[in-house]
C-alpha cells in the first residue's frame, strides 16, 4: 500500500492476496521512469531511479513488481500518454464500443463509465451514439482533451471511495470500461472494490489487460516498468474478482500489447469455457508456480546481449540508427541493455506532446516521424513493437528508400 507523500514503497507483501510468500524471479536493476520524459539533455538534471524487480506470489499466482511509486508521481505530473495518437488502437477501440452496443443493448437510458479513460479514444464512441458516460482520469492534460471532444471526464484517480460517492448519486453503470488500467493502481484491491460498488447488479466490466504468458514465452520483459505493478494470469484475475463478489465470466485473447486478455466481469456467477478452460490450461503449462519463470531472467539476458550486438556491428560497419516509439517499454529497453546516443541517433514518435523532449536515462532526442524521411537511416529500432504493423504501414515510404526495420522481441531481427 502506498504512502502518503512518499516517492516510493518496497512491498513486503502481495498486492492482491496479501500473502508473503513472495519470490523475485527478475532484477533489473535501477530505472528511471518510463514515461518522465527529460526536457533537455543536461547531464545535472536529476531524473528519478527505482528498483526495478517482478516476484511471483505463491499464494495466489499473481506476478508483480516489488517496488510502488507513488501514482502522483507517475501519472497526474505531466503525463505524455495520449491514446488516440494510434490508429491501430482508436480501431480496436471502436470495434469494442461497438460490440457492446449490440450485445448489451445500450442506448440514451444507459450509462456507461470508463476508468483512466484518457483523451476520450474509447468513450467518444459511445457519445456519437447518444450513451451518456463518464470519464474518470487523473491526469489533466488527457482529460481536458476529452473534454474537448465532448466526452465528460472527471480529474480523480478511481478508487472504492469516489464509487460510493457516484453510487450515492444513482450513477451507478451499465458497462465500465478499464483498459490497461487494473495492472497500473497501487490499491489492486480497493480499485475493484470500487468496481463492485459502481457497476449495476445486471451490468459488466470490461478489462483489458496485457497477459503473463506471451510476456514471458516471448521475452517481453520491456513491458516491465514502474507503471505497470502487476502483470495477470486468468487463474490470479478470478482469485481477485472473487475476493470482491465479482465473478470473471468470460475472456478473449486479444493480440494487441503483444498480447492482452478482455475480461468480462459481473456480479452474478456464470462462468464459461473460456475461463475454466484457460485455468486448466494454465494449471498444465505451470503457470501457476513459480517454476514457470525461473528461466526468464537468463532469457533477458541472452536478448539483451544479442540486441546490443547486433546494434553494435551495425553501428561499427557505418550504418546509422534511429528509433521508433518514445513508449515506455521503449524506456525499458534501452536502459536495461545500455542503448545510448552513441548508437541510436534519435526517437521518432506520433505524439505531439512527447516531441523535443528525450528519453528517460539515455536522454535520446525525440522528433516529430517525419525525422525518418529527412534522415533516411539506415536502420530503425522499433522500441513501440507492439504497432509493429501500423508503423511499417505508415512508414511505406522510408522502406522504399532502403530502410530497414530491427524488432527487438522475442529475438532481435530485421525486417
Amino acid at each position: 500500500m502506498m504512502i502518503a507523500g512518499a516517492a516510493s514503497v518496497t512491498e513486503q507483501v502481495c498486492r492482491s492476496c496479501g500473502g508473503s510468500h513472495i519470490d523475485t524471479f527478475l532484477k533489473l536493476g535501477t530505472t528511471p521512469l518510463a514515461d518522465r520524459l527529460p526536457s533537455s539533455i543536461d547531464e545535472g538534471e536529476e531524473e528519478p531511479v527505482f528498483p526495478l524487480s517482478v516476484a511471483f506470489c505463491g499464494d495466489c499466482s499473481l506476478v508483480q513488481i516489488t517496488e510502488t511509486v507513488n501514482p502522483r508521481i507517475l501519472f497526474a505530473d505531466a503525463y505524455p500518454y495520449y491514446s488516440s495518437f494510434s490508429q491501430a488502437l482508436l480501431r480496436h477501440s471502436r470495434d469494442n464500443a461497438r460490440d457492446l452496443i449490440e450485445r448489451r443493448n445500450l442506448d440514451a437510458s444507459s450509462f456507461v463509465v470508463e476508468l483512466a479513460s484518457n483523451d476520450g479514444y474509447l468513450l467518444k464512441n459511445y457519445v456519437e451514439a447518444g450513451i451518456p458516460v463518464l470519464g474518470i482520469d487523473p491526469a489533466e492534460g488527457p482529460a481536458a482533451a476529452a473534454e474537448k471532444i465532448g466526452v465528460p471526464t472527471r480529474l480523480a484517480f478511481f478508487s472504492r471511495e469516489l464509487a460510493e460517492k457516484l453510487r450515492q448519486q444513482e450513477m451507478r453503470a451499465d458497462v465500465i470500461h478499464a483498459n490497461n488500467v487494473l495492472a497500473h493502481v497501487a490499491d489492486t484491491n480497493g480499485f475493484v472494490a470500487g468496481i463492485a460498488r459502481l457497476l449495476k447488479d445486471d451490468g459488466v466490466a470490461v478489462i483489458e489487460a496485457p497477459y503473463v504468458e506471451p510476456m514471458i514465452d516471448h521475452c517481453e520483459f520491456d513491458t516491465i516498468y514502474h507503471e505497470h505493478l502487476c502483470y495477470f494470469s486468468v487463474t490470479a484475475l478470478d482469485k481477485l474478482f472473487r475476493r470482491h463478489g465479482l465473478y470473471l465470466n468470460e475472456i478473449k485473447h486479444l493480440s494487441i500489447h503483444g498480447g492482452s486478455l478482455r475480461l468480462y466481469v459481473e456480479m452474478r456467477e456464470h462462468v464459461g469455457a473460456s475461463v475454466t478452460d484457460q485455468i486448466a490450461h494454465e494449471r498444465a503449462r505451470g503457470i501457476d508456480a513459480i517454476d514457470y519463470y525461473l528461466d526468464f531472467s537468463a532469457t533477458v539476458d541472452k536478448l539483451k546481449v544479442e540486441l546490443s550486438a547486433l546494434l553494435h556491428r551495425l553501428k561499427a560497419s557505418g550504418a546509422s540508427i534511429a528509433a521508433y516509439g518514445a513508449a515506455a517499454k521503449g524506456a525499458t529497453l534501452i536502459n536495461t541493455v545500455g542503448i545510448g546516443r552513441d548508437v541510436i541517433d534519435f526517437v521518432v514518435d506520433r505524439n505531439i506532446h512527447k516531441q523535443g523532449k528525450h528519453m528517460p536515462g539515455q536522454k535520446i532526442p525525440i522528433r516529430p516521424t517525419e525525422a525518418l524521411l529527412e534522415a533516411q537511416p539506415d536502420y530503425v529500432l522499433v522500441l513501440a513493437w507492439n504497432f509493429l504493423d501500423e508503423i511499417i504501414e505508415q512508414q511505406a515510404e522510408y522502406r522504399a528508400r532502403g530502410g530497414k526495420f530491427i524488432v527487438p522481441v522475442p529475438t532481435p531481427r530485421i525486417v
